[in-house]
């Protein structure tokens, strides 16, 4: 007896369908029977026991993030009734087209009753027999009132369920940050959690409009890479650790998965590629002062290269240090019969001047006479009357003109 994954309803609900009398490739579409009544499913294709008993383990304890409260499971058998035929395909399409209209009449009422609710989407089953309602809350919400105005109003039975947030990106559909459909609105069959940890051991930027996905949870293809990232961080430290030696201190900035390697940053010599099978010996050998010589592809030890002249004073890397070099030399050739070429003929030219130039920078001395002895004082020693720690008073550089009929012949007499 050959299996089939089916695949039915808005929540994306998968199911076993076994038949051995036809063959149901994947994108058939067939009339089943489910735990809810009649609807069209499409089918994915064959799979295996093996596979059917790991679907089966996968979402046993899938009730939290994976299954509508209240409603039906989201692995279970289906018994086949017949083929879809054009007619159940155009049927299904006006479905669509009446439940849209349904969604804005139902929220229309939904405000008469002033429940913190929001409606997702609205699913109706192949009969019209039963109409299903999606909606969220934070916490549970009694609408037994709402409902009986729905089914006075839609004349049909009414079922709510309440989903998660994640889950109403997987009924709604969208656009990822990717450009990408949401992967859990067309093949994600299950929600694995997701930690800040999975963020940090991928080196990515903490950044909630980076990381998050249209439910506003963490996007779940975080976890996609995390087991080989984590392998390759069991033997590495922390980002961030420095690896300090003698002369140079690197610092580890993150793994490229795609090579195996750690990315080692250093001011002067920019980033650094290390195998993470090399990283202890990389680590011994910058701590002994040692230049690492990293190995290529095919085995051959490489050198890596030294600060090239300049790089030192001017602080740039290698090659753009020695191209301002280059340009500041072109720059600096004097003109015939400039002041340079007297220089370099006369040596003692070039001494005179730069003493006169020191001459002018020089600080003349405070050379301010007391008023009571006349004598000269030195410079930082107090006036008389005043305390040892007290400073001299600033003077104006304006000097102050005598009072007509007195003649500064000396000291004053204290009387």
């Amino acid at each position: 007896m050959a299996n089939f994954l089916m695949i039915f309803g808005k929540p994306r609900y998968l199911g076993v369908l076994k038949c051995d009398e036809t063959e149901f490739p994947a994108g058939t579409s067939v009339i089943v029977q489910s735990a809810r009544g009649e609807e069209i499913a499409v089918s994915a294709g064959p799979i295996s026991p093996d596979q059917e008993d790991l679907y089966r383990e996968q979402m046993k304890g899938a009730a939290g993030e994976n299954q509508t409260r209240g409603g039906e499971p989201p692995f279970q058998d289906v018994s086949f009734l017949r083929e879809a035929v054009s007619r159940d395909i155009s049927d299904r399409e006006d479905q669509r087209e009446a439940e849209d209209d349904i969604l804005c009449r139902a929220r229309a009422i939904l405000r008469k009753h002033d429940l913190k609710m929001k409606l997702v989407d609205v699913e109706y089953l192949m009969d019209r027999k039963k109409l299903f309602f999606y909606f969220t809350a934070e916490q549970r919400i009694d609408f037994r009132a709402y409902v009986r105005d729905l089914a006075r109003e839609f004349k049909t039975r009414i079922e709510l369920r309440q989903i998660g947030v994640r889950d109403e990106s997987k009924v709604v559909k969208g656009m990822a940050p990717c450009g990408q459909p949401c992967c859990c609105s067309y093949w994600l069959n299950r929600f694995e959690p997701i930690c800040i940890k999975m963020v940090k051991e991928q080196n990515l930027a903490l950044n909630p409009s980076k990381i998050s996905g249209i439910c506003g949870r963490l996007m779940c293809c975080m976890g996609f890479e995390h087991s080989m990232y984590r392998e390759l961080w069991q033997d590495l430290p922390n980002p961030g650790t420095k690896v300090k030696g003698p002369e140079k201190t690197f610092t580890v900035a993150g793994l490229d998965i795609a090579t195996a390697s750690v990315r080692m940053m250093n001011y002067d010599t920019g980033e650094l590629m290390v195998p993470v099978s090399s990283f202890e010996e990389f680590r011994q050998t910058v701590q002994r002062g040692e230049e690492w010589k990293s190995v290529d592809s095919e085995g051959v030890a490489v050198v890596e290269p030294g600060p090239l002249p300049g790089e030192i004073e001017t602080g740039l890397p290698g090659r753009v240090a020695e191209t301002v070099k280059l340009q500041d030399e072109s720059c600096e050739k004097p003109a015939s019969g400039s002041a340079s070429e007297e220089t370099g003929k006369n040596p003692e030219a070039g001494k005179n001047r730069s003493r006169r130039r020191r001459k002018k920078r020089k600080k003349p001395e405070d050379h301010t006479a007391t008023r009571e002895t006349g004598k000269e004082r030195p410079p930082g020693q107090p006036r008389q009357g005043q305390g040892g720690n007290s400073t001299p008073k600033k003077r104006s550089g304006k000097k102050r003109k005598p009072k007509p009929g007195k003649v500064n012949n000396g000291p004053e007499k204290q009387n």
